[in-house]
């Protein structure tokens, strides 16, 4: 009896250590899905600050602020798209296309900057509307949509400028882009309050709350009664209307409107929002991780430059890094299912 007895204690106490390892374990997993890309960024600020002592400037920090300011800004748009499960590639184009309306508006018609900005600001947003009309009511894939729209773009952009920059932008322009609010610079403003706005409205909005509901399970949104289409419609408006702000405070930067400025913005923004936990395949992810994964790219990018990495070879690494990002977003989906 004293035997089985035993036997069964033994049983139990090593079941126990079983489920007590895979809590562990997946207590774990749990941590370093939320935590892992803020012990990534601590990392790499580390090593690069190490290599190189001009990282740590006030010059450089500023440089840096400006750059990330671009990329985040397209980043909270397409934080919303993605989180649809959806995606949006003409933003690139649309920023590049703002910066020559806006620029032609002013340089050539006379318009002063209120007026051409605003302008610019609503062809992009009204686009966004289209392309989300498109998607919903007319049922083709937003990939196949934005991709058009990428074309159609580009081209008006060079059809516009006729392939020449638009230049000579007026003062209140450019302080849009190269202004200071004391040591910090104006776009990194707008960058961190567009970002704020961005995560209120995911999280303490009912429209929010649809969009990761979307995201999650369209159908189930669809009989719950959720309005799929109207969220998709205003959701590619605002990833518009974000590409459309970005494009202004590029021109803004380089004083000219430029047919293919906004190049580059695209793939380093759907790269940041997916470093930043943001699943492509829907219902899952925040403006919070967003920005992180911003920040890390901008100083990865920072870093190669300022330790003398050829361009070339940087966008080898910035290939290998949207595949490795697509790895781990697929790796994060069969976490959370199993």
């Amino acid at each position: 009896m004293k035997k089985g007895a035993n036997k069964d204690t033994e049983l139990l106490e090593l079941s126990k250590s079983i489920v007590t390892n895979r809590i562990l374990i997946n207590k774990i997993k749990q941590g370093l899905q939320k935590y892992g890309i803020i012990i990534i960024f601590f990392f790499v600020f580390l090593i690069i600050s190490i290599s190189t002592p001009h990282f740590l400037t006030k010059r450089n920090i500023i440089n840096i602020l400006r750059q990330v300011s671009m990329v985040g800004i397209i980043g909270c748009g397409m934080t919303f798209v993605i989180l649809l499960a959806e995606i949006d590639l003409s933003v690139g184009s649309m920023a590049s296309l703002v910066g020559v309306i806006a620029a032609f508006l002013q340089v050539v018609k006379g318009a002063n900057t209120f007026i051409a900005i605003t302008f610019a600001i609503i062809v992009t947003f009204t686009f966004g509307i289209v392309m989300g009309l498109i998607i919903t009511k007319v049922k083709v894939h937003s990939f196949v949509v934005t991709l058009g729209v990428l074309s159609i773009a580009k081209a008006v952009a060079l059809i516009i400028s006729k392939g020449h920059p638009i230049s000579g932008l007026e003062r209140p322009f450019r302080f849009i882009g190269g202004g200071m609010a004391g040591p910090i610079p104006i776009p990194f403003i707008l960058f961190i309050m567009i970002a704020i706005l961005s995560y209120l409205i995911l999280t303490f909005t009912i429209f929010g709350k649809y969009i990761f509901a979307i995201g999650g399970n369209i159908e189930t949104s669809r009989l719950s009664g959720i309005p799929v289409d109207r969220t998709k419609i205003l959701v590619f408006g605002i990833s518009g209307l974000m590409a459309g702000i970005s494009g202004i405070i590029l021109a803004a930067r380089i004083n000219s409107g430029q047919s293919i400025a906004g190049e580059g913005l695209l793939f380093e923004a759907i790269t940041a929002v997916v470093i930043g936990g943001t699943s492509l395949f829907g219902g899952v992810g925040s403006i919070g991780g967003t920005v992180i994964g911003v920040f890390l790219l901008g100083i990865i990018r920072n870093g190669l430059n300022l330790i003398g990495v050829s361009p070339f070879w940087q966008k080898v690494f910035n290939g290998a890094l949207i595949l490795l990002v697509v790895v781990l977003d697929r790796m994060r989906r069969r976490i959370r299912v199993y």
